[in-house]
């Protein structure tokens, strides 16, 4: 059974999804009041009804849920790059994660869920109004545990001694390589996230004096082309979600 302040996933006959607490409150929608009371005697797969009488589909919701209900201030690292970021860095539970530019803290999330109630994630942010949004939106995921929000400027250091993974939403990343160096462990990843081929450029060009350091480095881009699936027709759909920034990859020696 469903527990008071769990956070549970409706659907609607439309398909349409909210995300709710399980309280004593009443949730208004077009298609009618639940009381979110009644949840304490439903499990996940059950139905709610409103009290025009629509029924709601009961899920447990998950990570890509609970981000695209959260709070929205700066543009947010999408799932698609996040996905590699965690995949080709080979971000584990219990790690370590050190980020910077935490902004909506989309990607903060993402790297929380991954490293567990064991790891860490510690996000540098300049903006104090972005600081509170991720923060706010941590809270909400639930993983304030294993999250610190700092208003602190990478630039200027790393207060960590040791790290698992560096990952940086920044404008010049390559002023943290000099940070980097000392605090990654080695077999760890540095990762940029870069919008622009010339911060990408730039990047190369000062880790020139870092290849001591690093080994195996590597740009992708991400792009994502669904299918549009039909009984006499399968094909790609006209529109897509295409490029978004560009993922660097280089590991500590």
């Amino acid at each position: 059974m469903l527990e008071r302040g769990e956070k549970v996933l409706l659907i609607d006959r439309r398909g349409k999804r909210y995300l709710v607490t399980v309280s004593n409150r009443e949730f208004h929608t077009d298609l009618g009041i639940i009381k979110l009371d009644e949840l304490l005697e439903k499990d996940y797969g059950d139905t709610v009804t409103s009290h025009r009488g629509e029924e709601f589909r009961i899920l447990k919701p998950d990570i890509n849920d609970i981000i695209a209900k959260m709070k929205r201030g700066p543009q947010i690292v999408h799932p698609k790059d996040a996905g590699i970021i965690i995949a080709y860095a080979g971000i584990s539970p219990g790690d370590t994660v050190i980020e910077a530019g935490a902004g909506s803290g989309a990607l903060t999330i993402f790297l929380a869920n991954i490293v567990g109630p064991n790891g860490r994630v510690i996000s540098y942010e300049v903006r104090e109004d972005h600081a509170e949004i991720a923060r706010r939106n941590v809270e909400f995921a639930g993983f304030s545990d294993r999250v610190t929000i700092k208003l602190k400027d990478i630039y200027e250091g790393i207060d960590e001694e040791r790290a698992d993974h560096i990952v940086l939403d920044l404008p010049q990343p390559e002023n943290v390589l000099p940070h980097a160096v000392e605090v990654l462990r080695p077999g760890g990843y540095f990762v940029a996230y870069t919008p622009c081929t010339n911060q990408v450029h730039r990047f190369f060009q000062a880790f020139q004096d870092y290849r001591e350091h690093f080994y195996r480095p590597r740009v992708v881009e991400v792009l994502v082309r669904e299918q549009e699936v039909k009984k006499e027709c399968m094909r790609p759909k006209t529109t897509m979600l295409a490029h978004t920034g560009y993922l660097t990859f280089i590991r500590k020696l």
